[in-house]
């Protein structure tokens, strides 16, 4: 089993008591539960719908959604279980369920459109493709949404869906098992997602299960180089779509050549759980870990061989790095880490750490970038919202309404509501209080344009306008959470 290391991943939780939770869309504050000490890079919590006493929380936000309830966190759990809510009664995995997803409709001028809520599992995972939706959770089930109503669903035998990745007409999923499973959907009837294939495939493992060169050695046993041997931390794929890269808790990360599945390539990246894996421009990729450090991989074509040296360490500290993201310009990667900060990195030149970004309480568990934002969620049960304007960032809106952690973010563009000068994006959260929220974000809030026009206007009579600190974390509209 995977010892959680400087991270704590890999930590084995006890059973918990699950009871339904109630969803509310409208109200003004949100208090949140005062978590313990919370150093692990995956954590299960669960909320309940019992109200918070007044002194046990620590700190309010205006909102447009208010959802109360205290989390509890075991720490005891290992890496390769499912979660507790596989074997809690609530717990529906079959093809049907007796509770039917729902879709709770809120629309404030730039916050919460809505929540897609389910008593069927924790959420682990999302992906959003033009108007589909993809949800992985522990329940074993893959849901799959189309404009925002329920379109199809699919399940998997391999346990929880830690990462959900689209690569054209595929659909791959990681799993706590080790498993990616590959699916495709059935053309004449595009409800029906059918499951293609498993990396690596079987043929693979048969031509390598003969060569003794084949196996490595893996916590004092022997296993295959092409075999994750622990769970599924993330999937990404390469800028020109061709290969897949898997993180695992087994502290590899491979490279699969999509075209014919192929594994090319292992790497033994890090001394602890690989909790992130991103690919950049220029054959850039950089992976987290729970031993506290973000390393970049420069992927190098030799011939028909694809190899990826390593070309340096970017970060090294105590807290487990639990999540990466680069802009869509790849000028900027971001690093979320489990003492609640973002640390994050200029890749014009060369790479130089730029500042880090403080707006959580406790620890980063996603990031999500797109345009000139970026999206930051966390054990705190929020999604802060950060707008980069050259090398500053401010923090615009933070987005309250989970009442657990936020696991995975998901974005897209909103084609309806984008205006000239004016840029919106539908972001998907994911949580551990089995829901996922979907929330309406302009590029440029109302009370950032305005603070703009008064610093042009400061400067047009010769004032001098405050810059807004990146290694701060800038909070303009701190109280105004959308």
């Amino acid at each position: 089993m995977m010892n959680g290391g400087r991270g704590g991943i890999g930590s084995r939780m006890g059973d918990e008591e699950e009871i339904g939770t109630k969803f509310v869309d409208t109200g003004n504050h949100m208090p949140r539960s005062k978590f313990g000490n919370m150093m692990h890079s995956d954590p299960n919590l669960s909320a309940t719908a019992a109200a918070i006493p007044r002194d046990e929380v620590f700190g309010y936000r205006n909102s447009s959604a208010s959802l109360t309830g205290p989390a509890s966190f075991d720490p005891n759990r290992m890496s390769c279980e499912g979660s507790p809510m596989t074997m809690s009664p609530w717990n529906q995995t079959g093809g049907g369920s007796n509770f039917p997803w729902s879709f709770e409709e809120n629309l404030p001028q730039n916050g919460l459109i809505g929540s897609l809520v389910r008593e069927e599992g924790h959420i682990y995972s999302l992906a959003a493709t033009k108007d589909l939706l993809y949800t992985g959770s522990d329940s074993k089930n893959i849901r799959v949404w189309k404009n925002l109503k329920e379109f199809s669903g699919f399940k998997s035998s391999s346990g929880l869906v830690k990462a959900i990745i689209i690569a054209g007409e595929k659909i791959f999923t990681g799993h706590q098992d080790g498993k990616i499973r590959v699916w495709k959907v059935i053309p004449k009837n595009p409800t029906i997602h059918k499951r293609s294939g498993t990396l690596p495939t079987l043929k693979e493992i048969l031509k390598n299960s003969i060569r003794p060169s084949a196996y490595v050695q893996v916590r004092n046993r022997s296993s295959l180089w092409i075999k994750h041997c622990d769970a599924i931390s993330c999937l990404t794929l390469s800028e020109d779509k061709t290969l897949l890269y898997s993180a695992s808790w087994d502290r590899t990360f491979k490279v699969w050549r999509i075209s014919d599945s192929r594994c090319l390539e292992s790497i033994n990246a890090h001394d602890d759980a690989v909790n992130s894996v991103v690919a950049s421009l220029e054959g850039l990729v950089f992976t987290g870990s729970a031993d506290g450090t973000v390393k970049v991989w420069k992927r190098e074509q030799q011939g028909k061989t694809t190899k990826h040296s390593p070309v340096q360490t970017l970060l090294k500290q105590e807290s487990a790095v639990t999540s990466l993201a680069v802009n869509t310009s790849g000028s900027v990667v971001y690093c979320g880490s489990s003492d609640g900060m973002v640390n994050y990195w200029e890749c014009e030149k060369h790479l130089s750490h730029g500042g880090v970004l403080k707006g959580h309480k406790l620890a980063v568990l996603c990031l999500a970038a797109a345009g000139n934002l970026v999206f930051s969620g966390s054990a705190d049960k929020t999604i802060c919202v950060w707008r980069r304007d050259g090398k500053l960032h401010a923090c615009i809106s933070v987005l309250t309404g989970h009442t657990g952690p936020v696991k995975c973010l998901a974005v897209e563009v909103d084609h309806e509501k984008s205006k000239d000068g004016d840029q919106r994006w539908v972001v998907y959260s994911g949580s551990l209080d089995k829901s996922v929220k979907v929330w309406s974000v302009a590029e440029m809030a109302p009370d950032m344009a305005m603070m703009e026009q008064q610093q042009q206007y400061q400067q047009h009579i010769g004032s001098d306008a405050d810059s807004l600190p990146s290694d701060e974390s800038s909070r303009a509209g701190k109280n105004r959470g959308k």
